[in-house]
């Protein structure tokens, strides 16, 4: 029976099968989204790289800035891959180097990101916790929002996990999208499968019909924006966000 991680380790875990999976089928654009409030994004980022620490010298790790790389080479110890800030002198992709993962890139860095994806060419590149949503919002004009739209199109989500006040969204390839609705204290049901992601209307549809009709928490878009609310959901965000 599919369930949701009980906790975060889990759904990093989770995360780490669907992204090796996703590679070895031949997916060279990939992100991988934890959608929850006030994530410390280096631990989870240390026990992410865990899964690809066997190639060495083949993997790049790139972090929004010079500083958060400095950090994560002072608390991880010695690595036998690069860790270094997206904008960094020394950032400059190697010949020898096959798979390269950014760590939370935002929109501020996204020009930078699009450099070096096109430096990597068809070696794999995945974005761990993209934080890009602002992507209209950083002082460019619309054919430059565009280019920019277009080259985050070119990434597939290999694994995505939302909760929202009385549902969730999830992805884990290579299945298809997933709608949960909670039906007591803690415990999800699948309602849907999906080969696209809900969102909007569509995602309001599903869970008016999963709960026959009636307007929920789960089926308003605010709900998306205040978590807690729910005794459920506040466990389950107590327990991934730890």
């Amino acid at each position: 029976m599919e369930q949701l991680p009980k906790s975060l380790e889990e759904a990093i875990a989770e995360a780490m099968v669907a992204t090796q999976a996703a590679l070895e089928d031949g997916y060279t654009r990939l992100q991988v989204e934890l959608v929850f409030p006030e994530l410390r994004m280096m631990p989870i980022a240390q026990q992410f790289l865990s899964a690809f620490e066997d190639r060495g010298s083949k993997l790049r790790v790139f972090f929004p800035d010079a500083g958060a790389a400095a950090l994560a080479r002072r608390d991880w110890g010695d690595k036998d891959y690069a860790i270094r800030g997206i904008g960094e002198l020394k950032a400059k992709i190697q010949p020898d180097e096959e798979l390269f993962i950014f760590i939370e890139p935002s929109s501020v860095e996204v020009g930078q990101l699009e450099e070096l994806c096109t430096e990597a060419g068809d070696r794999p590149v995945v974005l761990l916790n993209p934080r890009l949503e602002d992507i209209a919002t950083i002082g460019i004009g619309y054919a430059g929002r565009q280019l920019r739209e277009r080259f985050l199109s070119q990434f597939d989500s290999c694994y995505y996990l939302q909760p929202t006040d009385g549902a969730a969204i999830s992805r884990s390839y290579p299945s298809p999208w997933r709608v949960w609705l909670e039906r007591e204290e803690g415990e999800y049901e699948l309602i849907a499968e999906e080969p696209r992601k809900p969102v909007g209307e569509a995602l309001n549809q599903l869970l008016l019909q999963a709960t026959g009709g009636e307007e929920s928490q789960a089926a308003q878009p605010s709900a998306i924006k205040r978590p807690g609310l729910l005794s459920g959901l506040q466990q389950f965000l107590r327990a991934l966000s730890q």
